[in-house]
């Protein structure tokens, strides 16, 4: 019996997004990670689409923040944040595989299934009580990485802020590499993004103070936000080990002190 064409068409979205990623990537006549450039060359609509983000932040992401962390009681609200991260580890378990981390890969596994059946489908973690590894937090942009996409230019995203073209790639990715898409049934296959939703509103609240700084307090937020976004993404996929990052925008020569520190990104998801 052939398969509805939307099941085809979901089962084919990661390859299609696999290979455009390669070929837009690939444009660069140099991959900017490489050398700790800047790649900006949409500079103009990007920093129209920050003004939209920062926008949308101040009217309705940081008051909505407020009030979620205010109402919802600390202990539901870390419960949900720990069902968020639980119901992502199968993506991370996926990604991990493709990437031949087959190491990372069984750590998820045993804290996927730990807190799963003891923490209650992961409100709570027993895992790290047990003091099991740590989750690996990997995502399809850095499977692309493993497999050697190029960085691509800088992008900010409405709603989602700072990104690069490889990254933007693993974000849409992502929606099909994690199981729970074709396991559960809808509406309960949301459930992931619903918890998703409201952990990045605890996580908003949580560094209020230093969003708050780099959107509204700084001279250019824009530049400050992509400098700290490409510094730490960089930092994950392993494009800055053992040598520091220089940031372009930092008046003082070789980047000053600040550039041999990783600074904690609060776009990171």
């Amino acid at each position: 019996m052939t398969p509805p064409i939307s099941c085809t068409f979901r089962r084919a979205i990661p390859a299609l997004i696999l290979a455009a990623a390669t070929l837009v990537a690939g444009c660069a006549a140099q991959d900017p990670a490489a050398t700790r450039d800047v790649f900006d060359p949409y500079e103009a609509e990007n920093r129209r689409m920050h003004e939209f983000n920062r926008g949308v932040d101040r009217v309705l992401v940081r008051p909505v923040s407020k009030g979620y962390t205010s109402v919802v009681p600390d202990d539901i609200e870390t419960g949900v944040i720990r069902l968020a991260e639980n119901l992502s580890l199968p993506a991370d378990i996926v990604n991990n595989i493709l990437q031949l981390n087959m190491r990372g890969a069984l750590q998820d596994t045993a804290r996927l299934v730990v807190n799963t059946t003891v923490g209650l489908g992961g409100v709570f973690d027993p895992a790290s009580e047990m003091g099991m590894a740590a989750p690996t937090n990997t995502d399809f942009g850095e499977t692309l990485h493993v497999w050697g996409v190029r960085e691509g230019a800088y992008i900010e995203l409405p709603f989602l802020g700072p990104s690069t073209t490889r990254h933007t790639f693993g974000i849409f990715a992502d929606l099909f590499t994690n199981p729970l898409t074709y396991v559960l049934d809808s509406p309960e296959n949301l459930a992931g993004t619903a918890a998703g939703v409201a952990s990045g509103l605890s996580r908003r609240e949580r560094f209020t103070e230093t969003i708050d700084q780099i959107l509204y307090e700084s001279e250019d937020s824009y530049a400050l936000s992509r400098s700290i976004y490409l510094q730490n993404r960089r930092f994950k996929v392993g494009g800055t080990t053992g040598a520091a990052y220089t940031d372009p925008y930092d008046g003082t020569a070789g980047g000053g002190a600040a550039a041999s520190t990783p600074l904690e990104d609060p776009y990171d998801e």
